[in-house]
């Protein structure tokens, strides 16, 4: 059985909704809800110690991309985040630890591309990792990707849209 991730917020290669846009007060001049979407995903390899999910913009004009969204140490009997886990409030699984962003904080944060931009590809990404990760609140995206692409059993990724 394939590893997959779906979503019940949107379909691979849609656009995303304002819902889920970063709010205004992330400073970088877009008005959306910034609600994390709704994730779920299936067919988990054997050894599968945890999870991890990562929104990540390869198009954002910084010669690094832009990370959106960290969360490692989903517990490996979790099948989904539910429609804004990911948001101030939002209630993750037990154990799981949201790290910092390349907006600065832990947590979701929403699209916000250039005004008037090309579409950026927004790719959320299911990592099924062989451990636990031993990282902080604070450990810097970079990090985290340095960990999850040598501890990662499989991954599966489905890409949503945004352009303002």
């Amino acid at each position: 059985m394939a590893f997959t991730v779906s979503s019940n917020s949107f379909k691979d290669g849609d656009y995303l909704k304002m819902t889920h846009v970063v709010s205004a007060d992330a400073g970088f001049g877009c008005a959306g809800d910034n609600v994390s979407p709704h994730l779920a995903w299936s067919g988990a390899p054997a050894g599968t110690k945890s999870f991890a999910v990562t929104c990540y913009d390869p198009d954002a004009p910084t010669g690094s991309g832009f990370w959106h969204w960290l969360v490692v140490n989903i517990p490996p009997d979790v099948t989904e985040l539910a429609l804004g886990a990911g948001s101030k409030g939002g209630a993750l699984p037990k154990g799981a630890l949201q790290t910092r962003t390349d907006y600065g904080f832990a947590g979701y944060g929403g699209p916000c591309p250039p005004e008037g931009d090309h579409p950026h590809r927004y790719l959320f990404t299911v990592y099924a990792v062989n451990e636990v990760l031993g990282v902080k609140e604070d450990t810097p995206a970079a990090q985290i990707g340095f960990n999850l692409n040598f501890k990662t059993l499989a991954k599966a990724s489905i890409m949503g849209l945004y352009k303002r």
